[in-house]
């Protein structure tokens, strides 16, 4: 994988309008159940991969983090939240037939809580957000919006949060 270019400056995401912002995750609850919790973490990389094939489904930009040990996380930006729900509902989607096969594994009882999921999904409208970033490549909300030069949006978070009211 090419190592992005760092900007050589302080920088703020060239976001402009609501953001959206899904936190999707898993929690490993019991490690020696490698067959309930692989198949998870391998479906949330096969649905990145594939939203990376279809930018048009919305998907603007992603950062997969580690809370712990047990918990793996995506935050991902997405263009709007019509987006993201029309992919979450799309039939075509590797999502929904994930989702297909965890009910009816939890409608026959084989889903024992070896493996969490969960999603908290955030509409930010504008004037609520703000972000810098200092000699840093492109990371975020800059990632999935652009990125400018500090100064045009003001050097203090005051000023970047009255920018976009």
């Amino acid at each position: 994988m090419a190592e992005k270019r760092v900007t050589p400056r302080r920088t703020t995401a060239d976001a402009r309008g609501d953001v959206v912002v899904l936190l999707i995750g898993m929690r490993i609850n019991r490690f020696r159940a490698v067959h309930q919790w692989l198949p998870v973490m391998l479906a949330m990389f096969r649905m990145l991969a594939d939203l990376k094939k279809e930018p048009e489904r919305g998907l603007l930009s992603r950062v997969l983090l580690t809370a712990s040990p047990r918990t793996y996380y995506v935050v991902q930006y997405w263009e709007s939240k019509e987006k993201l729900y029309a992919y979450a509902s799309a039939p075509d989607a590797f999502h929904h037939r994930a989702w297909a096969r965890i009910n009816r594994l939890e409608r026959a009882g084989k889903v024992r809580g070896h493996v969490g999921i969960w999603h908290e999904t955030y509409v930010v409208p504008e004037g609520g957000y703000e972000a810098v970033y200092g000699d840093m490549p492109a990371f975020g909300l800059a990632a999935a919006h652009g990125e400018v030069p500090l100064e045009r949006r003001g050097r203090y978070a005051k000023e970047r949060f009255a920018w976009r009211s």
